[in-house]
């Protein structure tokens, strides 16, 4: 519930990785936000859905009334600054190679 709640921004390099333990569609929402983000849902390392410059609310204590799913169970969520799946060229359908 928490994730980037409360941040001040992120930088290019920085995001937040979310893995579940098995394939679900969960519900992402943007309470406490104060930057908009990229969403990225991933099966497999394959991306199903992406939500490009998601806003922040226009308020942090705003409870948010949009919620962002993907298209299908996913495994993975990644969050980033919103623009970077465009600057990275990244479309639904391709494949990461994550490393951590």
């Amino acid at each position: 519930e928490i994730g980037l709640s409360g941040r001040n921004s992120l930088s290019d390099t920085q995001g937040m990785l979310f893995i579940f333990d098995s394939p679900t569609i969960p519900s992402f929402w943007m309470k406490g936000m104060k930057f908009p983000i990229d969403i990225i849902f991933l099966k497999d390392k394959k991306i199903v859905t992406i939500y490009k410059n998601a806003p922040a609310p226009q308020s942090t204590t705003e409870v948010p009334t949009t919620f962002y799913q993907p298209t299908a169970p996913i495994d993975t969520v990644i969050e980033l600054k919103a623009g970077a799946s465009d600057k990275f060229n990244l479309r639904e359908g391709d494949s990461l190679k994550l490393t951590l």
